[in-house]
């Protein structure tokens, strides 16, 4: 059975609910699905006098537009006798009410019963919503009076009277009018008089109940209308609360009643079975979602198209775009069309999970199918490519969608807008935005907050303040961030002054001054060195948030004083406060510069102990430092503990590695790591080819000249090396050429750096100014002065200018040359 499936879902905890976006079926939806009865049936019947005025009604022997010649009688004789032309009879009742005749219940009672005879609900509705939203000096009665009114005459006239729709329409007014109480009584007053409410009232109720948010008000209505009301629930009333469950986060009380649908022998309508995959997937459960739609589908269950976007979308907010795109491909094969909002969310998915290429192909398969782009499927492909700094591509992609005739909104403007302000493009950007305003494009507080912080970017801080002049007078309120975003800019550009103007002028509209906002003020001030200043305004603050705290540590960093950051950062830890990780991550970072590696480590310490995992990007700015100071324990440990938080080092923190232990001559850890490291999936490159060749040759050096003349191994592995590059394909470029003439070099090999020199120029690498000193150097160490020279202008020959080490060296190899001569000359002569 059909139900059978939903025995798949039986979470063991309730789900808190998260994502309202996905479930949209409010009112709108359900009532699509009631009979006509809420519906203004009578609004096409063609009544004739239809526009009337006083004077045209029967027995209008004088002018009856003096409301003070009628009385309630009379006017009840008058609607009876227009009973058969019911627009005439509102409209004479109406008229006689705005001249200030005071209607009573006799009268209403008049109206309605036409009224509801002719089945005009809209023009019923609009009665009851104008005697609830009446005054009481309005009104001669109560509305509670009226309802007992209409419960004596529908009395009278029997149960089949149409008097019903009274009744269902003061529900209805009051559940629009958000009256859910008083709608409520009413319910609950009718059973009393002996009407029974009508189930589309209690549904129409519960729907509106559960979209206001009252979920628990509805539920306990729903029992009620099956104990008191004795009302039995149809497929619409399961439905919604179906609904209400899954807003409420609980998927298992959802399926129950899916279980109870069962068991009453009332079938799941498309409406039933959405409602129940969408609170699937507003949970995070689009898998299941996704299982028991198939299931769905193989026993015939009544799915519509809707059905699968709610599946798709459920996918797409949960990253996982290839599973959206696989309900995609099973409802083309399953004979159904995908729409425009299922491309879209793929789209968007694609674009949010980073594959722009995906995103592109998708919108590409969309419009080959004849489904036309527009700004809201384009609009992310523009937002993808402004976050990953892809400015250019950007504006280029605007222009081609403007070119093409298709529109783009305000938000797609913004986006092109920001893109030119990242660019310094500034004019471009003011170009486009009175482009948009051409448009009749309006624009509001998110553009001009835009452009703003474009100027602030640049400095140009005059046209910062001149566009927030201006949007303020164009009526638009500048909120938090507007202020933030300007405040910030004139910070960091050391407008101090106006910094408070503004912050002043922030407080006389109303706005108070949040922690971000204190923390703009101090690191703007920092970065633009103004260190008194920001002491003073974090000094002055009475009340400092961990954010602001966080804010004079990166001020301190900003000012290049790491130490005085350090301590505020100590300062708050003895407090048991932890800045946030970027604030440590940045601490850290300036620290390492300042060569402060101890305290560096006992701020990423701090954070491991807290819990706060660093960023790969820290734990390599950490590892390069401790290997530029030759602390290759310290190096070594921060590593492994990376690796323990199942971080993947990548090959350029590894080269960094292997470089600090061939510094430190520690040959054999460092090839250990580059086996570990092939072991792990990392490919070494030429520089890290170039790292082992080089420090093996100075590690040969260096032997050589502590006499120590072992150097076999060293030989074997940069012969293994140079099989290995040559095996992956991968050719020496001029720094690795240049690394190991230099190598060569150093340990007197002049012969071997000579053919190293050559064989570079043979395959079509030419040598640069560092080549030519390092073969240089090498001549100059031996005497080898006129091969010196002879490379000397070979250099200026080929245009290469030397640098001042190149000049240094052949000078110096000069000096020693003719020393040597003299020298030889002394001892010849003596």
């Amino acid at each position: 059975m059909l139900f059978a499936t939903i025995r798949l879902v039986s979470p063991k905890k309730k789900y808190q609910f998260t994502k309202l976006q996905f479930i949209r079926l409010l009112a709108v939806p359900s009532l699509a699905h009631f009979t006509p009865y809420f519906s203004d049936s009578g609004s096409d019947i063609d009544h004739s006098r239809n526009d009337v005025t006083l004077t045209n009604y029967p027995n209008s022997g004088n002018d009856y537009n003096n409301s003070s010649e009628f009385n309630s009688s009379r006017v009840v004789q008058n609607l009876t006798d227009m009973r058969c032309e019911p627009k005439s009879a509102l409209s004479f009742f109406n008229q006689l009410k705005e001249n200030g005749f005071q209607h009573d219940i006799e009268c209403y009672l008049a109206i309605i019963k036409i009224l509801c005879y002719w089945g005009l609900d809209r023009n019923l509705d609009s009665l009851f919503t104008d005697v609830i939203n009446s005054k009481k000096e309005h009104l001669s009665f109560e509305v509670s009076d009226l309802l007992e009114a209409i419960a004596e005459e529908f009395k009278a006239a029997g149960r089949q009277s149409s008097l019903l729709r009274a009744f269902d329409a003061l529900v209805k007014s009051y559940v629009s009018l958000g009256m859910f109480d008083q709608a409520i009584n009413t319910l609950f007053g009718t059973k009393r008089h002996g009407v029974g409410p009508c189930l589309l009232s209690c549904n129409f109720l519960l729907n509106r109940l559960i979209g206001h948010g009252d979920v628990g008000v509805a539920f306990a209505l729903y029992e009620h209308m099956k104990k008191t009301l004795e009302l039995i629930p149809n497929v619409y009333t399961y439905g919604i609360v179906i609904k209400g469950h899954c807003i409420n986060g609980d998927l298992e009380e959802a399926a129950k009643v899916l279980l109870e649908m069962e068991e009453a022998r009332v079938a799941p309508n498309a409406f039933t079975y959405t409602a129940y995959l969408q609170g699937l997937c507003a949970h995070g459960r689009s898998d299941v979602a996704y299982e028991l739609l198939g299931k769905w589908k193989d026993a015939n269950a009544p799915l519509d198209d809707y059905a699968c976007t709610v599946v798709i979308q459920g996918f797409v907010s949960e990253s996982k775009p290839e599973q959206a795109d696989i309900v995609l491909r099973e409802m083309e094969e399953n004979g159904l069309v995908p729409d425009e909002a299922n491309y879209r969310a793929l789209v968007r998915g694609y674009c949010d999970c980073g594959d722009i290429n995906k995103a592109l192909n998708i919108h590409t398969e969309m419009e080959g199918k004849g489904i036309k782009t527009n700004c809201f499927i384009l609009t992310p492909i523009l937002q993808y490519l402004c976050l990953r700094g892809m400015y250019s591509e950007v504006i280029d992609q605007f222009k081609n969608f403007n070119d093409s005739g298709i529109f783009l909104d305000e938000v797609a403007y913004n986006v092109a807008m920001d893109a030119l302000c990242k660019m310094g493009e500034l004019d471009d950007a003011l170009r486009l935005f009175d482009e948009m305003k051409c448009k009749n494009l309006v624009p509001d507080a998110v553009h001009y907050t835009t452009l703003i912080n474009g100027c602030c970017l640049h400095g140009s801080i005059s046209d910062a303040v001149n566009l927030f002049d201006e949007m303020i007078e164009d009526g638009l309120k500048a909120d938090v961030i507007t202020y933030n975003v300007l405040i910030s800019g004139l910070a960091r550009n050391g407008f101090t002054r106006k910094v408070f103007d503004i912050l002043d002028s922030m407080k006389q509209h109303g706005l108070t001054p949040s922690a971000s906002t204190h923390s703009f003020i101090i690191e703007g001030l920092c970065f633009a060195r103004k260190s008194k200043e920001a002491k003073n305004y974090f000094g002055n603050l009475e009340e400092k948030s961990v954010e602001n705290w966080a804010s004079m540590v990166n001020g301190y960093c900003e000012l290049g004083d790491a130490t005085e950051g350090y301590e505020l950062f100590r300062k708050l830890l003895d407090q048991r406060i932890l800045v946030h990780r970027n604030t440590c991550s940045k601490l850290i970072d300036c620290l390492c510069l300042e060569g402060k590696n101890n305290r560096a480590i006992e701020v990423f310490e701090a954070m491991l102990l807290w819990g706060d995992v660093p960023s790969e990007t820290t734990y390599s700015k950490l590892i390069a430092a401790l290997c530029r100071a030759g602390d290759m324990k310290g190096a070594k440990w921060v590593f492994h503990n990376m690796v323990g938080k199942r971080l993947s080092p990548d090959l350029v923190t590894v080269t960094m590695l292997l470089n600090g232990y061939c510094q430190v001559n520690r040959l054999k850890e460092a090839l250990a790591l580059f086996g570990d490291m092939k072991k792990r999936g990392i490919s070494p490159d030429l520089i890290t080819y170039t790292v082992l060749l080089d420090g093996g040759c100075k590690i040969m050096a260096k032997s050589r000249k502590n006499g120590k003349k072992n150097n076999t191994i060293i030989k074997e592995m940069a012969s293994a090396l140079w099989r290995e590059m040559e095996e992956m394909g991968l050719k020496p470029d001029v720094i690795c050429y240049t690394a190991l003439i230099d190598s060569r070099c150093k340990l007197g090999y002049l012969e071997v750096a000579v053919s190293l020199f050559d064989e570079m120029i043979k395959r079509g690498i030419i040598p640069d100014t560092v080549a030519y000193t390092s073969l240089l150097s090498g001549y100059c160490q031996t005497g080898n002065m006129k091969e010196a020279d002879t490379l000397v202008d070979e250099m200026s020959s080929k245009g290469i200018e030397p640098n001042t080490r190149t000049m240094t060296t052949f000078h110096n190899g000069n000096v020693r040359a003719k020393k040597f001569s003299a020298n030889r000359n002394r001892e010849k002569d003596s």
